[in-house]
């Protein structure tokens, strides 16, 4: 492609001189936009530095292509060439950036909504089962996630969005039960047994106070009481706080004289079968 086809009728000074204004204007306003997308996602609550940024070199840069373009336009250039590079060139963007403009816009709204903060945990679906971890960073492509295990995750925004979200800990509090197997005591009635739980697991450090803990009874047979306790605990404590209560409570049972079992709820199956009570 050569000048004569881009300007057919030849160029006037005031062609040139208007062109060449359009350019500068352009140029000029997209260095203020860039300024003003600055400050007002300074002024947003939840948008980080990195999607604040890529905003404002978006706006940069199409307010300076603008300008380029109304100064084509004053050149009197032939539309029909520029209309089909620029039709190529935006089906070519179109298919390189679609991923990355649908996880921008994503994180937008996962920082403007602030439906997950820094340091907190969440879980969510994966490829293979759900990923639980903490927030340690938001950014325009992803959240990044470390998981209980020292692995570190990175989930795109668009899938975060879309997908399943379990947030444990914008409550401040979160519950873990246990199970209690105790076998029948002559001794000692079920109401005594319940208060044996409820105050060993009220003084284990770490379990809430505020929501005492509760134990609701599963079942009742004439050999054994099943029993759930339920203790309040901070998000990210669960793991310490549940081991400390099972040995907390088996203790106090065992020193009642009580033949009892405590496990998580849910956990793995052991590889023993307990005994029959």
């Amino acid at each position: 492609m050569t000048l004569e086809d881009l300007f057919p009728d030849g160029l006037s000074a005031l062609q040139i001189g208007l062109a060449v204004l359009s350019v500068l204007v352009g140029w000029l306003l997209s260095r203020f936009a860039r300024k003003g997308v600055l400050k007002l996602t300074t002024r947003t609550p939840g948008i980080s530095d990195s999607v604040a940024q890529l905003a404002a070199r978006f706006t940069q840069y199409a307010l300076l292509l603008v300008g380029i373009g109304v100064g084509l336009a004053f050149l009197g250039a032939n539309v029909q060439p520029l209309l089909a590079m620029t039709a190529i060139a935006v089906v070519v963007l179109i298919l390189v950036l679609r991923g990355v403009a649908d996880n921008f816009a994503a994180g937008v709204l996962i920082q403007s909504r602030q439906s997950v903060k820094i340091g907190e945990e969440i879980a969510i679906d994966g490829p293979d089962g759900e990923i639980r971890g903490k927030v340690q960073e938001l950014n325009g492509r992803a959240v990044i996630l470390t998981t209980v295990d020292g692995r570190t995750v990175h989930v795109p925004n668009a899938a975060l969005l879309t997908g399943v979200l379990v947030n444990n800990s914008r409550h401040g509090a979160r519950r873990s039960a246990l199970e209690v197997r105790i076998a029948r005591s002559d001794d000692l009635d079920l109401d005594e047994v319940i208060g044996i739980i409820t105050d060993a697991a009220a003084t284990v450090d770490g379990v809430h106070t505020r929501e005492r803990p509760g134990v609701r009874i599963s079942s009742v047979s004439p050999t054994r009481w099943m029993l759930e306790l339920q203790v309040w605990h901070h998000p990210l404590h669960g793991a310490t706080v549940v081991s400390d209560t099972v040995r907390a409570v088996a203790e106090a049972l065992e020193a009642a004289g009580l033949r009892s079992v405590v496990a998580p709820e849910q956990s793995t199956p052991p590889l023993v079968p307990p005994e029959p009570y």
